[in-house]
């Protein structure tokens, strides 16, 4: 007996919720809005229908009654409509119709539904069933069960062999990514800092063969699913990427910004994953040789960049020196790097750049310049935290053109920028503060 019958015949029992043994619907939803004590003490006593419609809230059950008035009120799923239930007719986002809801979403067929959906080659065969979340819950809890691995082998340094897994092990797990996930989240919910997906690309070549008539939106009950429980396993300040190909690259952007939510998306990176030779020449059209990364946190505000550093060759656009780096920023004392290394190497500087270069030539000699380069680029990769140059900002809002003009106005002088959400050409940057100088902003190497 599934879920929907085992209510049924327990609101059988209460004789105010029925006429010649049908049950009276709108009696039933009357009842409930009340939260009547009879009816919420009927459904408390069968254990399954109290796990789905009361929530557990520090010992306290607390009774979800839009729930069960949606489960109530439904009757069937039509797998072959856009609407979710066929007495009530629109198009929906989770569990509030479109005319209800004023954000941006994505609706199509079996939204609301659980796709299992292996991707072996046999899994290609078999005829996909869409779960209902409402009317198939208990089919859904036993599919998304957690389940025992088998053959599962540990990869790392030493005792890859042992039958143990213990904690800080590095496993690999192959098998039906949903129910692997599943299984994972009980013990890892809420503990995961990085998540990278690569799924099927949805181009009709990679095996991703369900249901020709809802192949797209197999596709996106299929992404959607999984998303869902990823970000169930991620820390608050952890991130998920997925890469993915154009085709389905805008679809999968608003489906992303849905579940985690559009204050959430960092950035969409592009990777380029071929080059345009080759037999792609022959295309008629535009070439294809780029991948895209949607890169999201799970909680913007307590997401932190680690920034990771190359080693590049020394641009002499950094030409400025902080010589008190150790005090508070508006105090910084800037010099040109080329004086500081004049004083290094005990050439006089004189009262012009040209004197400064006569007395340079005479003690570096005919290759003075060439030279001057190659010590100035090695002393500043060395300092690399006290050398800076001067950008101008990428569109200034209003507010950062009036700082930008009092600092030119106010020569040689370090100003504090404090930041706010207009200035976007500076939301790129993890600090919250800019440093003006001169009419320009600072740009720090390595701070």
């Amino acid at each position: 007996m599934n879920l929907f019958d085992e209510l049924k015949a327990l609101l059988q029992q209460d004789t105010r919720l029925t006429v010649n043994r049908e049950l009276l619907k709108n009696q039933i939803i009357e009842l409930a809005l009340k939260l009547d004590r009879e009816l919420l003490r009927l459904l408390l006593s069968h254990d399954r229908l109290k796990t789905h419609f009361f929530a557990d809230v520090d010992g306290v059950l607390v009774f979800d009654k839009e729930k069960f008035m949606r489960f109530v009120n439904n009757k069937a799923f039509l797998p072959d409509s856009y609407t979710s239930f066929k007495n009530k007719i629109g198009l929906t986002a989770g569990e509030r119709y479109l005319n209800e809801n004023k954000d941006v979403v994505l609706a199509w067929a079996y939204k609301d539904c659980v796709l299992e959906g292996g991707q072996t080659q046999e899994d290609v065969k078999r005829d996909e069933i869409f779960w209902n979340e409402i009317l198939a819950p208990d089919e859904i809890d036993r599919l998304l069960a957690p389940k025992v691995f088998t053959n599962w082998r540990r990869y790392g340094v030493g005792r890859t062999d042992s039958p143990v897994y213990e904690d800080g092990d590095n496993l690999i797990i192959k098998g039906n990514n949903l129910l692997a996930l599943h299984s994972l989240k009980k013990r890892f919910a809420g503990k995961v800092k990085l998540i990278y997906i690569d799924p099927p690309y949805n181009i009709g070549g990679d095996s991703f063969g369900y249901n020709d008539n809802f192949n797209h939106s197999s596709w996106l009950t299929f992404m959607k699913n999984r998303l869902e429980v990823a970000k169930h396993l991620l820390k608050n300040d952890g991130c998920i990427f997925v890469q993915i190909d154009i085709h389905e690259l805008g679809y999968l952007q608003v489906l992303l910004d849905e579940i985690f939510g559009v204050e959430n998306r960092v950035q969409i990176i592009a990777v380029k994953t071929a080059s345009p030779a080759g037999f792609k020449t022959v295309n008629p059209g535009p070439i294809d040789v780029t991948e895209y990364v949607l890169f999201y946190t799970k909680d913007r505000k307590a997401f932190k960049f680690k920034r990771n550093y190359v080693a590049v060759e020394y641009d002499e656009n950094y030409d400025l020196y902080i010589d008190n780096i150790e005090d508070k920023p508006e105090n910084w004392r800037l010099k040109p790097l080329r004086d500081v290394i004049y004083n290094l190497n005990g050439i006089e500087i004189g009262s012009t750049a040209q004197q400064s270069a006569s007395n340079a030539r005479r003690f570096w000699g005919e290759h003075w310049k060439i030279i001057r380069s190659q010590v100035m680029a090695k002393y500043a990769l060395e300092n690399a935290e006290r050398v800076v140059s001067i950008r101008d900002p990428h569109k200034p809002s209003a507010r950062l053109k009036e700082a930008l003009q009092f600092s030119k106005e106010h020569p040689n002088q370090v100003f504090v920028f404090r930041k706010s959400t207009e200035d976007e050409e500076l939301h790129e940057s993890e600090k919250e503060e800019a440093y003006l100088y001169n009419g320009g902003a600072l740009s720090l190497s390595i701070r």
